[in-house]
């Protein structure tokens, strides 16, 4: 039995993490932390959980505790991981690992120090109809893959207005906008299904502009872009274009994703409008034909909410596995660092113009060399058009 401890308990973990948790049985819940007693003594008891906590770090000491899960804003990640592996504890914390690739690195590095198992929440690795379409490409049922194509919304990053909780992400150094949160789950789930970026070139258009904090009259400036645009290659050969598209019309929200091949078509769309492609049921067509995902790759226990919760769920079975089978889980922290690598190289394309090439040389989401993500050195040549920077 893995007993948990869950940091920021009342919030996005309430709906998704503690669902999850209560129902899978290899693990138990036995303490909660938020920074409001009442809210730790409410979550607490709907939950069934003994302790009620007001302190991160006096849940990572306590005793009942061997895994912390890490579900509070980004620029207090590295804080409570940093407490966790103190204390020796096992982690599970939510994307993005930390502000920036930096300081990602610098978690990962100290969880493998601390010998403890670490794994990071990027929904899309664990959904079924990311893992099954996965499947359909590696088993040539579309030929080789030639174009992937994903256009997605964004919202509620972006738009012109946005819901004052979430002020604070117009500001680059909260770790917290379309870039990391929208774009960052988007592709790590495109990578999933396609294979990993080795190449891309970028558009970050909209940072500077004035955004209006809903209802009031207030206008402040977004530092954050309010797109995500790119073009690159994949590792297998394929070319991409990814659009994630800002806004406030959560209502909409919608993706489609098309994958062309040598010798058919895959097209992918929402079951669900409203929620995004890491969250919800997928419609498949396969040159015309709807496929069905097979019930084998649906590994929830019944009872938990559709939704995020039992892709969050699968991510736990899969730590319960790696535990086991003493190994690493996946996505882990190095996953998140290449993840976050990704972005980086995003930044960069957009900043200067140029195309920016990934490191290729991982395995699993772990480069063969050294713990580092990089791009090529400059000069190195490359088969697309267009300047080429090195990192």
């Amino acid at each position: 039995m893995i007993r948990v401890g869950v940091v920021g308990a009342s919030g996005w973990a309430s709906g998704t993490h503690l669902p999850a948790l209560v129902r899978l049985p290899q693990f138990r819940v036995t303490a909660v932390a938020t920074t409001n007693r009442a809210s730790a003594e409410r979550v607490a008891a709907e939950h069934g959980v003994s302790h009620a906590l007001t302190d991160a770090a006096a849940l990572a000491a306590h005793p009942e505790v061997d895994l912390v899960v890490v579900s509070v804003k980004a620029p207090a990640h590295a804080e409570v991981i940093t407490a966790a592996l103190e204390h020796g504890k096992h982690v599970v914390s939510e994307w993005p690992l930390g502000v920036d690739v930096d300081q990602a690195r610098e978690l990962a590095a100290a969880a493998d120090a601390a010998g403890v198992r670490h794994a990071v929440v990027l929904q899309g690795h664990h959904s079924p109809d990311a893992r099954f379409v996965a499947d359909l490409l590696a088993d040539g049922r579309i030929g080789r893959l030639e174009a992937a194509v994903m256009v997605a919304d964004g919202d509620p990053f972006g738009g012109a207005t946005i819901p004052a909780e979430l002020a604070w992400t117009l500001d680059p150094a909260g770790g917290t906008s379309i870039l990391p949160i929208m774009a960052g789950h988007f592709l790590a789930t495109l990578e999933r299904i396609a294979g990993p970026l080795t190449e891309v070139s970028a558009r970050l258009p909209g940072a500077g502009e004035p955004v209006r904090i809903a209802g009031t009259t207030e206008d402040v400036v977004n530092r954050n872009p309010r797109h995500v645009l790119l073009q690159g290659r994949l590792a297998g050969g394929a070319e991409t274009s990814v659009a994630v598209l800002g806004g406030d019309r959560p209502s909409r929200v919608g993706f489609s994703i098309r994958l062309v091949g040598t010798g058919g078509t895959l097209t992918i769309a929402p079951r669900r409008r409203g929620e995004y492609l890491h969250w919800t049921d997928w419609d498949i067509d396969l040159d015309g034909e709807a496929v069905a995902v097979p019930d084998a790759y649906r590994t929830a226990p019944p009872g938990i909410p559709p939704g995020p919760a039992t892709r969050i769920a699968a991510l736990y079975q899969e730590f319960a596995r790696a535990l086991a089978e003493q190994r690493r889980p996946r996505p882990d922290f190095a996953d998140a660092v290449r993840q976050h690598a990704v972005l980086a190289a995003i930044r960069r394309s957009a900043a200067s113009g140029t195309l920016e090439r990934i490191a290729v040389d991982w395995i699993r989401g772990r480069p063969t060399g050294e713990q580092r993500s990089s791009v090529v050195p400059d000069g190195a040549p490359s088969s697309a058009p267009g300047p080429v920077r090195g990192g």
